[in-house]
């Protein structure tokens, strides 16, 4: 159990991160880039209920018997900095699902619809970002990857510490 605020991402498949993990170290200043590539669906739920959001996440995970397709279905400027876009019908739905249980918790940011991304370029100038932003498009072609499972991380103001790893299907969750 942790007072630090939780986020909750969705994992990817190996070849999926390693890509994202590069964009990410090749495009991210290295000063502020001290973290892997990641897909947020929460960004800030009490660190006072992990034992409570662990068990529920458990359950949803169990009955997600198989990695979700994804969709990486463009680039998207994000004013300083560059985002891939990311689509499956099933995890919009999923998102909404843990956020009507987890309504009294939710900050105004994750009461929001999810918008699936992974930021690969942040916290640069509006041209450097918009330079990125043509040089990967003109190449970009559309590809898919896999969500694997669900990540919860306390956030400490620095790199995220990883409480547990919930891979979908019935295997048990594993810390």
């Amino acid at each position: 159990m942790t007072n630090a605020p939780l986020i909750l991402t969705l994992t990817l498949d190996a070849a999926s991160q390693a890509f994202f993990d590069t964009q990410r170290q090749k495009y991210f200043p290295p000063k502020i880039n001290y973290l892997s590539a990641h897909l947020t669906l929460f960004h800030a739920l009490p660190g006072d209920e992990e034992a409570s959001i662990s068990e529920q996440l458990a359950s949803v995970v169990a009955s997600q018997s198989a990695p979700l397709p994804l969709a990486v279905t463009g680039l998207r400027f994000m004013g300083r900095g560059v985002m891939y876009t990311l689509a499956n019908p099933e995890l919009p739905a999923l998102h909404r699902r843990l956020q009507q249980q987890w309504q009294p918790w939710l900050s105004a940011q994750d009461q929001q619809g999810l918008r699936p991304h992974i930021t690969v370029q942040n916290k640069v100038d509006p041209a450097v970002a918009r330079a990125l932003l043509a040089e990967l498009e003109a190449g970009f072609q559309p590809f898919t990857a896999q969500g694997t499972g669900l990540a919860l991380w306390a956030y400490r103001g620095g790199p995220w510490e990883q409480r547990r790893v919930f891979p979908f299907g019935p295997a048990s969750a594993s810390k």
